[in-house]
């Protein structure tokens, strides 16, 4: 039930050394065993139905400065809530930053969109595996919220090994008039004590504490790349490269195997899972993507494990396409279920597509996100940017897409009206209320005044991250150690 130990105490050389090919080679093998090695060793003006938007940047002084950022301070993952009041963001550092969302004043009706610190403590350390002479990183993968049931609130934060949940609440009162202790919490001697007192609650400053409550470990053999809670809001999965793990939120010493691809041989490994996700109403049912480019919907009715899925989305590949980065670039990187349910979103490295779970022949839709980087793909798997991994998101109605793409440059698409725009989080435009206008990306020919060449892109600035509130069109997107704050123009 619980993930056994690979054999040998480093089990991913092996796919290190898969990834030592020649470049000249047949193509596919090539490119096959040097995405798994890589996964598996730990990359006119359109306008949208989404109005004008304003930005607004989060206070982030809390980090460091910007131009002495490190490693740690770049932020990993970003999420809203199920109410949209609060965000968190994880870091390469292990640390989250909970912000909460402004309350409406009257005075002041345009600050109803601001997010301001609420919690900030540290979810993961770095480790070391001592039986596989292995480091374990901080950086936090994934955050996803439970619902709020009372007062505190409760997100679950994993890095490559662990998964933690975590308890967020406030206090401003504190007991005051022990019996046994004086105010300053020393043991008072017995034969002082010759008065029974009644400890009363003092008002005090609001405290946010950050407890870990749950601690979820020793189940992953490889590293985990997502985490899904259930719509029964008891259970969640975990999942890493080859396997995906079922979890009771309450019972932290065992975790039942629901997925395993593994192979008895690993030298016969093609493929791996990129990414995982519960149904958002049907607690049976679940999606995983993998290096191939397919996704899987399983049922967990059917069998106790479901490595038979019980539907399968793949586009078929036109021979006339294919390339030595075929199969690299149609890794999927991210899957999400609609709100609705009835669709599903896929990234891979050069589109979004959106796919009805009725229909499995072929994706309903495909929207380009940056198309004419397909002659730079050369260059892009020289510097590693081939393999990154960019996340899509829905808005609240399933209408709109948005993903990230380079040059801090992140896409929205209409799927009413099949338009779409190409926005920039940086900080020339990240002034309070100031509007951010559509940017083009200049091919070929003579370039316009407004418009970008597509050899200027700066490939180290890349928004991966991004959040859609889940009612409201205000978007978190993250780029490198910043988060801003997009919402819909405020009159």
């Amino acid at each position: 039930m619980l993930t056994q130990v690979d054999r040998g105490p480093r089990a991913e050389s092996l796919l290190q050394r898969q990834s030592q090919f020649n470049r000249c080679g047949a193509s596919t093998a090539a490119a096959r065993q040097h995405f798994s090695a890589l996964i598996l060793s730990d990359r006119e003006e359109n306008e949208l139905s989404v109005p004008e938007i304003d930005t607004r940047k989060i206070d982030n002084s809390f980090l460091r400065d910007h131009n002495y950022a490190t490693e740690a301070d770049i932020i990993s993952t970003v999420e809203f809530n199920s109410t949209g009041e609060l965000l968190a963001t994880g870091d390469k550092g292990g640390r989250v930053v909970v912000f909460q969302r402004e309350q409406e004043s009257k005075n002041q009706p345009h600050r109803r969109g601001e997010y301001n610190v609420y919690s900030t403590f540290q979810s993961h350390e770095p480790e070391f595996d001592y039986l596989k002479s292995l480091e374990i990183e901080e950086k936090i993968n994934k955050i996803r919220w439970l619902p709020q049931q009372n007062a505190a609130y409760f997100l679950l934060s994993t890095n490559d090994k662990t998964v933690k949940l975590w308890k967020i609440s406030e206090r401003d009162k504190r007991p005051e008039g022990y019996n046994l202790t004086d105010e300053e919490g020393r043991i008072r001697d017995p034969t002082t004590i010759t008065t029974l007192r009644v400890p009363v609650l003092r008002p005090m400053d609001l405290m946010v504490e950050a407890t870990p409550r749950r601690i979820f470990s020793n189940a992953h053999t490889y590293h985990i790349n997502s985490i899904s809670v259930n719509s029964d809001y008891e259970t969640y999965m975990s999942t890493d490269d080859l396997r995906i793990n079922l979890w009771n939120l309450e019972i932290t010493n065992q975790s039942f195997n629901i997925v395993d691809i593994k192979p008895a041989n690993l030298e016969e490994l093609t493929e791996v899972i990129t990414a995982a996700e519960f149904h958002p109403n049907q607690c049976n049912t679940f999606v995983y993507s993998s290096s191939k480019g397919s996704i899987r919907l399983c049922d967990m009715r059917t069998s106790a494990l479901c490595d038979n899925h019980s539907k399968l989305f793949e586009e078929p590949e036109d021979p006339s396409n294919r390339s030595f980065f075929s199969e690299i670039i149609s890794s999927i990187s991210d899957v999400k279920f609609s709100h609705s349910g009835r669709y599903l979103m896929t990234r891979d490295y050069l589109t979004v597509k959106v796919w009805d779970i009725n229909m499995e022949s072929k994706p309903l839709e495909t929207y380009q996100v940056h198309d004419y980087l397909r002659s730079k793909l050369c260059s892009l798997y020289e510097n590693d940017c081939i393999f990154d991994k960019f996340e899509c998101v829905w808005n609240g109605t399933d209408s709109v897409l948005m993903t990230g793409s380079y040059n801090n440059f992140f896409r929205m698409f209409d799927r009413n009206t099949k338009r779409d725009v190409t926005l920039e989080a940086s900080r020339e435009n990240s002034k309070p209320r100031a509007i951010l206008k559509p940017r083009k990306v200049c091919v070929g020919g003579k370039r316009r005044k407004d418009e970008i060449s597509v050899d200027s892109l700066d490939f180290s600035k890349k928004i991966l991250h991004t959040a859609w509130h889940p009612n409201e069109n205000i978007i978190a997107v993250a780029a490198t150690n910043n988060l801003y704050i997009f919402q819909d123009k405020v009159n």
